[in-house]
């Protein structure tokens, strides 16, 4: 059962009182670690060029992946966890980094699924106590992990040993991925707060909103943006915490912006792909397909297209440039999966239980594998491997190599 507003505001300030202690001393419980977890994986490596890292892969969020993935990729293994998987997971070197809504961060190797470690969101390891979920992707840095979860609790993990570092509170639940910026990390939370925090989870500064926010902070030069539920697009100088640009996009946003020097790309819940310059605080373009249904996922940005699947169960692809239609592509269901794009080709699920890989120049399928159950996952493209998961009871974490 889930505390009380009470008991939750008493154990977020302790939290914010002993978290950053944590890091400087050595940890010796095993702070939701899996009874399992007695192998200390070999072969760390810090995050490459073909590692998918983050939520979008890199800082500018754009979705594209640099690893590659076989023409016809095939179901190499499969994982279930009881509430199954909306969080898009992280992939490095030899491992996975898969968050489950059942409150535990697997780390798992990316060939055969075995489980490494596995971490839970509270330090109670009676399984039937309630622990909060993680709808949010990890970002993975050379030796740590960094993930919030749904009560609003960034956990910074060792990647070896799978044990907790330290631990920040925010007031509200934590939705998008962490983003770092030299030393620097961004924590965005449903408080309507963005923080910025040393690395040892010490905060340096905040920057308040006027409602949750959803997204995972791009990063552009110096600069990082932010979008949410007050509907207006922020831009923060990343040197003084401070409001660069305050713009209204008239819309309330759930997906993650990506980024191309001056041009931001988000799909808006009131069913437009926009185009923003976001130095100038102008629309460049603005696009709505002929029905006009909220975009959730986020976009997936090329050299000449943007890439969202909407509530209207259509992938809509659009020229960069102008704004305009290039094609579409129907599914059975509404789509809230974040696509991913490696070479020529594009990777997205739906809730009609399809994972679909469409063609980047035609916007025709050239595979589909039928899981059976909804696919809301963003999907991740790093190190050979395709790894997304199903959002249902039991749902299935799915690799393909």
């Amino acid at each position: 059962m889930r505390n009380t507003p009470s008991k939750r505001s008493s154990r977020r300030g302790a939290l914010r009182q002993i978290g950053a202690g944590l890091a400087a001393i050595s940890v010796s419980t095993h702070f939701g670690r899996s009874a399992l977890a007695s192998t200390v994986p070999a072969g760390i490596e810090a995050p490459g060029a073909t590692s998918w890292a983050s939520f979008r892969a890199t800082p500018d969020q754009r979705g594209i992946s640099k690893s590659r993935l076989a023409d016809q990729p095939s179901l190499k293994w499969e994982l279930a966890s009881p509430d199954g998987w909306v969080a898009t997971v992280a992939i490095v070197g030899d491992f996975i980094y898969a968050p489950a809504l059942a409150g535990n961060l697997h780390c798992l190797n990316l060939k055969t699924g075995e489980e490494i470690w596995k971490y839970r969101s509270i330090e109670d390891p009676d399984p039937k106590k309630f622990a909060p979920g993680f709808k949010a992707a990890p970002l993975v840095t050379a030796t740590m992990i960094y993930i919030g979860d749904e009560d609003g609790v960034l956990h910074a993990i060792d990647r070896t040993s799978g044990k907790k570092v330290w631990v920040f509170a925010s007031d509200a639940e934590i939705a998008g991925c962490v983003a770092q910026y030299e030393d620097k990390l961004l924590l965005a939370s449903h408080d309507s707060n963005l923080y910025c925090l040393n690395l040892d989870g010490t905060e340096v500064w905040k920057f308040q909103t006027n409602d949750r926010i959803n997204c995972s902070p791009a990063i552009e030069g110096t600069f990082t943006f932010l979008a949410g539920c007050d509907e207006h697009l922020r831009v923060i100088d990343l040197q003084t915490g401070k409001e660069f640009r305050d713009m209204p996009l008239e819309s309330f946003l759930i997906a993650s912006p990506a980024v191309v020097g001056d041009l931001l790309y988000v799909g808006t819940h009131t069913g437009e792909i926009v185009c923003v310059d976001w130095r100038k605080g102008e629309f460049v373009w603005r696009y709505a397909g002929s029905r006009k249904m909220p975009f959730h996922a986020s976009p997936a940005v090329t050299d000449e297209l943007v890439i969202v699947g909407g509530h209207d169960k259509t992938l809509h692809a659009v020229d960069r440039a102008t704004g305009a239609e290039k094609w579409t592509f129907a599914t059975r269901s509404r789509i809230e999966c974040s696509a991913a794009v490696v070479g020529q080709r594009l990777f997205v699920g739906s809730g009609d239980g399809n994972l679909y890989g469409i063609d980047l120049q035609t916007g025709t399928e050239t595979w589909k594998y039928n899981a059976g159950r909804p696919i809301n996952a963003g999907i991740a493209i790093g190190e050979g491997h395709l790894v997304v998961g199903e959002d249902q009871q039991n749902g299935r974490l799915l690799c393909f190599a």
